[in-house]
């Protein structure tokens, strides 16, 4: 089979490999589709444990399964972490802080044509497509879930005013999740396109990141990785607000710690997705109340996968860009 090693964001390779074996309880997937997160072009991040291959946002046809489960030809979502249910952070409810949900992955990575998902992944993590969600909107049920989760640590409600810094991928979500909780929504980026889909998909207000804004927001959810938007977050929450760092700048940052004592500000962090957010996910894309579909800019062969990633660092156009690891590949008879 083939797949993508990376290397670094501009040293993607095209490699060929054997078919993964799989055990009692596993399944062996055909990756259908797989969506670049945009933590995959997190170069300082991901660099650390290169070459290795990416891709956590996959959708595909079972063809081989030992599972009681699944059966092969089942359409299915596999996520890539799993909680253990057992440890104390799970029994708090606290999945995505579990050892075990960090740890996990499937083999070898989603930017392949077949993976095989381990045993707990298959009981935990695997979900099947209904048939009105397409392979590549079910790309969209992890990334969703990550957002749900984001904002039920910081109780997104109807009462609130929400400023979402940067409307890409992560932050038209972030609107329209927190738009469902009836919240008030102002979004800011600094390109015009992406202000006027974030006007599209519900933001009461936009507003240009490039320029001075006043205001006051009870919650701050902070979609880019731009350094700036860091300072902004801080001088525009109201007190007893809380800032999310739903993404992460490259370096530390300086906390300005009269403010955040007398204001009683609260700053914390979301990282992945429990099996409840892919389900409510998976329902919201299903019953048609988030058209995930709108937001797929690009669908491009696994050999295309470097132009892929200059897409998302270019940050222009594109909004999600999925890969397709079959769309070109020769139709083969499995040995197994």
């Amino acid at each position: 089979m083939r797949l993508a090693r990376y290397f670094n964001n501009h040293d993607i390779r095209i490699e060929e490999a054997p078919l993964p074996r799989i055990n009692s309880g596993e399944i062996l997937v055909k990756v259908i589709a797989s969506g670049i997160c945009g933590s995959d072009v997190m170069e300082w991040y991901r660099i650390k444990k290169a070459p290795r291959v990416l891709g956590h946002e996959i959708t595909g046809e079972i063809v081989f399964s030992k599972s009681d489960k699944f059966k092969i030809g089942d359409r299915v979502f596999v996520s890539h972490h799993v909680p253990c249910n057992q440890c104390k952070y799970c029994r708090e409810n606290n999945q995505t802080a579990c050892e075990t949900l960090h740890r996990g992955n499937y083999d070898p990575g989603g930017f392949s044509e077949f993976v095989r998902a381990p045993q707990l992944n298959v009981e935990l993590g695997t979900y099947r497509l209904p048939e009105n969600v397409s392979f590549a909107e079910g790309t969209m049920i992890e990334p969703l879930g990550c957002v749900l989760r984001g904002q039920k640590v910081i109780g997104v409600n109807k009462q609130q005013t929400v400023l979402i810094l940067g409307s890409g991928f992560s932050g038209l979500l972030n609107i329209k999740a927190a738009k469902l909780k009836g919240a008030r929504v102002i979004a800011t980026d600094i390109d015009e396109a992406k202000l006027k889909l974030a006007r599209e998909w519900g933001a009461d207000k936009t507003i240009n990141a490039k320029e001075n804004f006043d205001l006051k927001a009870d919650r701050i959810i902070i979609c880019t990785g731009a350094f700036a938007a860091v300072a902004q977050a801080f001088k525009a929450v109201d007190r007893k607000g809380i800032i999310l760092f739903f993404a992460i700048p490259d370096r530390n940052i300086e906390l300005p710690m009269e403010n955040f004592w007398r204001n009683e500000i609260t700053m914390t962090a979301s990282y992945g997705a429990a099996p409840a957010d892919l389900e409510e996910s998976l329902a919201l894309i299903s019953n048609g109340k988030i058209a995930v579909k709108k937001l797929i800019t690009h669908t491009l062969p696994l050999a295309d996968i470097q132009k892929g990633f200059a897409l998302i660092l270019a940050g222009e156009t594109a909004i999600k860009v999925v890969i397709e690891p079959q769309s070109t590949a020769v139709k083969r008879a499995l040995s197994l």
